[in-house]
């Protein structure tokens, strides 16, 4: 394959493992590496990537915000977004926001290299899983409330949805137990729930249901 991409991960040892993976397997040349959006903004206002691998969480930055940028400025850039994050809570959004794929960061080399020849191929480079998702979602119509949470609201219903509390989602965000709080009424309001049982039980349901295999 020819062509050339560009990584836009905040962690260098990643950036570093997928340019020699891609370049390797693909043939494909790494023109540029950014660990920040505004990095990435001045290397694409620089380069034309066929493709820009970018992950949701740069540093305190929301990687599907330049994904939408992009979008919109570069429309012949093919776009993977790789993330942490399991895909049922941002397959999804990184779609909608304007991402040819998707792929968590813990899947083998393979899982990779097999979605970039799909993206290049012109086809979405997620999973079977996620595929079976968003035709149910198009053949029912079906389009929950959820959709209107930010990623932030998202990422605490998940951890609600897991049976975490709030001192813990609070831990494993980094931010104060007063925050978390504040999400979640934030939520209730949303999704029009009245107590913190009834989002307890929206979100365990909600998460089994989207996780299910």
């Amino acid at each position: 394959m020819l062509g050339s991409f560009v990584i836009i991960d905040d962690h260098p040892l990643y950036r570093s493992g997928i340019s020699a993976l891609v370049q390797e397997r693909l043939g494909l040349r790494c023109i540029g590496e950014a660990s920040t959006i505004e990095e990435a903004r001045q290397l694409l206002a620089h380069v034309k990537p066929t493709l820009a691998i970018i992950d949701i969480s740069l540093q305190d930055e929301n990687g599907l915000t330049l994904v939408s940028e992009c979008k919109h400025a570069y429309p012949s850039l093919k776009m993977l977004v790789v993330s942490m994050h399991d895909e049922s809570l941002y397959g999804e959004r990184a779609l909608k926001a304007g991402s040819h794929g998707y792929v968590m960061k813990h899947e083998a080399p393979e899982v990779l290299i097999h979605s970039i020849r799909l993206i290049l191929e012109g086809q979405l480079g997620i999973s079977q899983n996620l595929k079976d998702r968003l035709v149910e979602r198009f053949a029912t119509g079906n389009d929950s409330h959820v959709e209107r949470l930010s990623e932030r609201e998202l990422e605490i219903l998940g951890l609600i949805g897991k049976g975490y509390g709030a001192l813990e989602i609070a831990s494993s965000l980094t931010i104060s137990v007063k925050t978390v709080h504040t999400h979640q009424d934030h939520i209730k309001q949303k999704l029009g729930l009245l107590s913190a049982s009834e989002l307890r039980r929206f979100a365990v349901h909600w998460y089994v249901d989207k996780t299910r295999v």
